[in-house]
Order: structure tokens, then sequence, then C-alpha cells
């Protein structure tokens, strides 16, 4: 505890650290507040039924990565995804077309140009999803909760001035979120993007928690003691999918001696730290996004052997959905990791650069090399990952509510977890700089970047 509170004055000392945590934390409260500003024209207090649906499925984990926002019409209502979406596009392009490999290759200037284009994507998506908020919303809530509010109709279409005044908030409330979560990265401390989506998730913990703990004491039974246990191994799945971020396996790397002078470079050990869960929590994104795809054929289905079908895998605590959705957990880790860890230009870059791995020789054996390593540790880490994403649904089993469920792993642990650790080590890098002790005895936490 001590050790702790030392640690708080010295990040107190550091203005530049000081100010910068300041400035993150003003820009998430402004965040928060604008998740409960609701569209003009909407009645907050008619809302239920908007809630309602998004409490569940593919509605409900938008709502959970907006923090609340999307069932609550609010003006930040679609969030950060749409710029996502944008990023994750932009990425896979980056694997396919010349032209943006050639952008990521240019440094700085690429970098710029790459951002500029995922802002104009995430425009172009916006214009689609925000009119299909406002048809659904239209939908979901009664005539008499929009104002304008005229008997003789029985509907609002998305033409009329609240539909395309509340398309043009939509849009520029995510763009709005976008750059606060810009400015966060410039001027605060860890990624912006990846805190705004952590904060929305975390807003739901305190109530998720209490809700739980009334549950327990009242309507399930248990008491005190089994929410203590459900408490141990929530921190018990936490503590593994640190393990899961954090786990690395290090390739040495020896650099030829080069004597220029009096002066000696190079010769010494270096690491390559390759990632055992290198795709991050994207598999899983992936995964939803297409075991969503029979609820959307249950809706539309004809018979009963579509619906039927359908049925089974909308069914998120039965077998054949977690059985599926762990299996393509742990192709989608094998496709993403294979995208985004290029063996070949890591090779490349060691031969430029007067850098060998022991006993392996430069060039293509390299590559090879590494290749073959990424492909023993993904398979473990592949299927921890599977274990972790539906832990939620064992979990849902044994008695908790799904609402507190959700916490136990799947995508929001995996961001919280990776967005915690890579904050605690840009603080630590800063308290180090200075020549104060870290966050931890070692002075080192390897957290990950990104969303």
């Amino acid at each position: 505890m001590k050790r702790f509170i030392d640690t708080i004055k010295n990040i107190y000392k550091i203005e530049d650290l000081r100010t910068r945590i300041a400035y993150t934390l003003g820009i998430i409260l402004l965040y928060r507040l604008g998740s409960f500003v609701v569209l003009p024209g909407v009645d907050p207090a008619m809302l239920s039924s908007l809630q309602q649906q998004a409490s569940t499925g593919l509605l409900g984990l938008l709502n959970m990565f907006s923090g609340g926002a999307f069932s609550n019409a609010s003006i930040f209502a679609l969030g950060i995804m749409p710029y996502i979406s944008a990023s994750i596009v932009v990425q896979l392009l980056g694997m396919a077309i010349p032209y943006f490999q050639r952008l990521q290759k240019e440094g700085e200037s690429g970098r710029k140009k790459i951002n500029q284009i995922t802002r104009y994507l995430t425009v172009i998506i916006l214009i689609f999803q925000s009119p299909a908020y406002i048809a659904n919303l239209v939908m979901q809530l009664p005539p008499e909760a929009i104002y304008p509010f005229d008997p003789a109709t029985t509907s609002h279409s998305i033409f009329s001035f609240f539909g395309i005044s509340s398309v043009i908030m939509l849009t520029a409330g995510s763009m709005f979120v976008m750059w606060l979560g810009e400015k966060i990265t410039d001027k605060g401390i860890g990624n912006g993007i990846s805190l705004i989506i952590m904060i929305g998730i975390i807003a739901r913990l305190p109530f998720s928690l209490f809700a739980e703990f009334i549950s327990r004491l009242e309507e399930q039974g248990g008491g005190l003691i089994i929410f203590i246990v459900e408490i141990i191994v929530l921190v018990g799945v936490i503590l593994l999918t640190i393990l899961l971020v954090q786990g690395t396996r290090r390739i040495p790397v020896q650099y030829a001696k080069r004597v220029v002078g009096n002066k000696q470079y190079g010769g010494v050990r270096q690491y390559i730290p390759l990632k055992v869960n290198a795709a991050g929590v994207m598999p899983i994104i992936f995964a939803q996004a297409i075991m969503f795809l029979p609820l959307t054929i249950a809706q539309y289905a004809q018979t009963d052997a579509l619906t039927g079908f359908a049925s089974v895998f909308t069914d998120f605590t039965g077998f054949w959905y977690n059985f599926t959705f762990f299996v393509m957990i742990v192709l989608f880790t094998y496709f993403y990791t294979a995208i985004t860890v290029n063996p070949n230009q890591m090779a490349d870059d060691m031969k430029k650069n007067g850098g060998f791995i022991p006993g392996i020789k430069p060039g293509k054996k390299t590559a090879e090399f590494i290749d073959n390593v990424m492909s023993r540790i993904t398979l473990p880490g592949s299927l921890f990952l599977g274990f972790v994403a539906i832990m939620p649904a064992f979990v849902t089993i044994a008695g908790v509510s799904q609402q507190f469920a959700t916490f136990y792993g799947g995508t929001s642990l995996l961001i919280l977890v990776g967005v915690v650790l890579d904050t605690l080590d840009q603080i630590n890098s800063h308290l180090l700089m200075r020549h104060y002790d870290g966050l931890t005895k070692s002075g080192r936490i390897k957290g990950r970047s990104g969303y």
C-alpha cells in the first residue's frame, strides 16, 4: 500500500504526466455526459422498448461499446464503432492493394494519409448507419414519443425534418467522438479510441455488479457466499486473460559487429517478441458478426426447417452455438494472425539491419522459422481465446445474470484488460524516464496498443 501511495505522489510530481492524466479524465467526462444527451424531439421517458431491444444480441454488443448511448437514443448513439469498422477495412485493404501497402511503408506521411482515408470511410459508413438507426428508432417507439406528433399519422418518416436532422446529429456525434479519441492520443495518456471503448464497457460494471448482488440476496438465492464465489471466479478469469494478453515467445536476434574508428557498433543480442495472441480481439468480433446471421435468417424465415435451424444457433447458452463459435474463433485467429504478422517482412528488415537468428540462415530460412514458431504458439493462443469467448455462456448456465456474465469473458473482458495494461505501460514509461520507480518491481508492463 505504501508503494502504491508513493507511486501516486511521483505521478503528481511530474507536471507533464499530471496534465496528461487530467486532460484524459476531462475528455472522458465530456464523452460520458454526451452519451446521456437525447436526440432533439425524442421523449426520454418512452425509451423502454428501445432499451429492451438493445439488451441482447448484436444491438446489445453495440450498446455495450457505446456505454449505453445506443439505448438512450443519444447524439453519441453510434459511438466509435463506425471508425473501428473503417479502420478494419483499411487494414484489410493494406494487405491486398499495393497503394495502401506503399502508404504503410512511407512512415509518418503515409500514416497521415491512411488516417485521412479512414475518416472519409467513417463518414460513408455513418451515412448508411445513421438512417438505419433512425428507422429502427421510429419503428420501436410509439408515434407520440417523437415531437412533433401528428395524431393523423402513425409513424414518422426518416425524410422528415426529425429524420434528416437526427441523421446529421448522429453523424456529427460519432465524428466528434472520434475527434475526442484522437485528442486523448495526442495530448492525453493511452490510446484514445481504446479508452473510449473501455469507458463505455466499464460504465455498465457498477450497475451489473449491484444488480447481481441484489439478485443473489433476494431473487435467485445463494446469499453472500455465492456472490463472493462469483467475484473470485471473475478475478481468476481476469488473471488468466492478462496471461493471454501478455504471453510472448522471445526469439533471439544477433546483430553483426561493426567497428568504426575506435567505436564498436552492434554485436548485441536482442529479442523479437512474438505474441501468443497476436490477433487480439478481432477474431471474436469477426466470429460474432457471422454468428448473428442465423438471427437475421430466423426473422425472415418462412419454413419450419429454417426457423428450427436458426433457433439452434440463436441460443447463446446452447452447445451447437458455443461449439461453432469456438471453432470459428480458432480459425479466425489463424487468419488474422496471418494477415497482421508478415514473417517475410520481418526477415527482410533483420537482413537489412545486419541481424540474424542464431543457427538460422538469413532470408527465406528466417521467414520460414518465424512462420513455424507463429503457427505453434497461435494454437494454444487461439484455444485459450475461444475459451475466454464462450466463458459467459458457462457462467450464465451456472446462474449468473446475463448482464453481469458478459464481464466474465468475450470482447469486453479482452478490451478492458488490454487497454488497462497499455495505459499503465505508458504511465510506467513516464515514471522510469524521470528515474522514478515504476508501477511494478520489474519496471515493465507488457500491454498492447490499439483496440
